[in-house]
């Protein structure tokens, strides 16, 4: 029995790959699943590595070059834990960053980045088969290695169990990308990032008055009257295509795990949360939102993505809860557990009220004194080791995590405090730049947390 507990427990994968420059494992392995860390195309010597430069610019796209290389990496990155890229990856995040929006953009509702990922998505193919993963593409503002063009990271499930895609049911409209609304792998179902649209609009039509639009017509507010609300026009439609996408998959709502939601300016973040409360009444699933997020429909303010348990999975959802940390500020719990994974809500150093903890920031009249990075790195990893150990769990054993910065000036210090909580392996990790203050101003990062629980 001790043998089958080691061999689940969390591992670090080195593959043959440029090493990381940053404290993080380019993979960790648990139970059947791999976490693998944000690539990029660097070697970590010189920058972008000399093989995803275009000699001749005009005659290779900078972008499918360097994703090339990343899917090439990504590939040789899960061979070394045991998997396949083509047929084991479950769920998988795509980071480009940009320069638009612009925080004004943002603030008028403007999510619309306007970069094209097509050469991308022809790299990925040659890569990632049928049925492909369910997937989430944004656009941020910037990544930890200057003249990156991409990062990319997925988790993918090593088991006797075979990935089963499901499209779009009747009456949702089918993404055009080319990856899975819906794949199911074993116990659980993984849905794509969704956003409000019909996925054809107003494109071509000779009637559009102004610039045209890819939102359905169920997510639209009349602009010619003083009633309705935008963003929560825009999550009920999401919800609602979500719901019929994870019916059609085996699946619920109400079996809903973790959403990651991605929205435009943080001041709509309370009619997000206000129509997440009317689809999620009780036991809302672990939930992490990231603001300043680009999307890639022009008129969508939003973009969700769910991690579900089919509906004949014997696994047990459980929330988890503890007075050792500061109580959720919005309708989510601080994480719920599902048979040897935990999976975290949002966490920031902040109390309960959504409020920057005391002491997070310089004072005005000291402003060479403290450091924040490391102040608000340290007030979260006491509150998420108080949850891990709520959960069955401790802070070694978190395998995967996503950190979002504001601008990235206290990156230093916040990613020095990080890595003294884990000696030994180190937990696969992605770092993005979103350009602009969080939901809660004055915190400098959010993370987005998933430990292993041991039987």
């Amino acid at each position: 029995m001790s043998d089958q507990k080691s061999a689940k427990a969390p591992q670090a994968i080195w593959p043959d790959i440029p090493q990381p420059l940053m404290p993080y494992s380019p993979a960790v392995k648990a139970a059947d699943w791999v976490f693998v860390s944000g690539q990029l195309a660097s070697d970590f010597k010189t920058g972008i590595a000399p093989e995803a430069k275009p000699a001749n610019p005009n005659l290779a796209d900078e972008q499918g070059l360097q994703s090339k290389f990343v899917m090439e990496t990504l590939q040789r990155t899960l061979a070394a834990a045991g998997g396949d890229i083509a047929k084991d990856v479950v769920r998988i995040w795509q980071w480009f960053p940009w320069d638009r929006p612009t925080m004004e953009e943002f603030a008028d509702g403007n999510c619309w980045p306007g970069v094209t990922i097509s050469p991308y998505l022809d790299a990925r193919n040659e890569f990632i088969f049928e049925p492909r993963p369910a997937s989430t593409a944004v656009s941020i503002r910037s990544l930890p290695v200057r003249n990156a063009r991409i990062e990319v990271d997925l988790i993918a499930i090593l088991d006797d169990t075979k990935p089963e895609g499901f499209a779009a049911p009747e009456g949702v409209p089918m993404p055009l990308a080319g990856y899975s609304p819906a794949l199911r792998r074993g116990d659980w179902v993984f849905l794509a990032g969704e956003v409000p649209t019909d996925w054809v609009g107003d494109y071509g039509e000779a009637r559009n008055m102004g610039m045209p639009s890819a939102l359905a017509r169920e997510a639209r507010v009349n602009p010619h009257v003083w009633y309705g609300s935008e963003i929560e026009a825009q999550t009920d439609y999401t919800l609602s295509k979500l719901a019929r996408i994870a019916e059609a998959s085996g699946s619920s709502l109400e079996r809903t795990v973790k959403a990651d939601v991605y929205i435009g300016d943080p001041s709509e973040y309370a009619g997000m949360d206000r129509v997440w409360k009317k689809w999620f009444p009780n036991n809302p699933p672990a939930r992490c939102v990231i603001p300043y997020m680009g999307l890639g429909t022009r008129g969508s303010r939003i973009e969700i993505a769910l991690t579900l348990l089919a509906n004949d999975s014997k696994l047990e959802i459980e929330t988890v809860e503890t007075s050792d940390a500061p109580e959720p500020w919005s309708h989510e719990p601080q994480a719920v557990k599902v048979g040897n994974f935990l999976f975290l809500s949002q966490q920031m150093a902040c109390d309960s009220r959504g409020v920057l903890a005391e002491g997070m920031l310089r004072h005005p009249e000291f402003p060479h004194y403290g450091l924040p990075g490391q102040n608000q790195m340290r007030y979260m990893m006491k509150n998420i080791a108080a949850i891990c150990e709520a959960g069955g769990t401790s802070l070694e054993n978190i395998v995967r995590r996503a950190c979002f910065h504001d601008a990235g000036d206290h990156f230093a210090d916040s990613i020095e405090e990080w890595a003294s909580y884990f000696p030994d392996v180190k937990p696969a990790s992605t770092t993005m730049m979103i350009g602009g203050p969080l939901v809660v101003p004055g915190a400098n990062a959010l993370l987005d947390l998933i430990a292993y629980v041991p039987d």
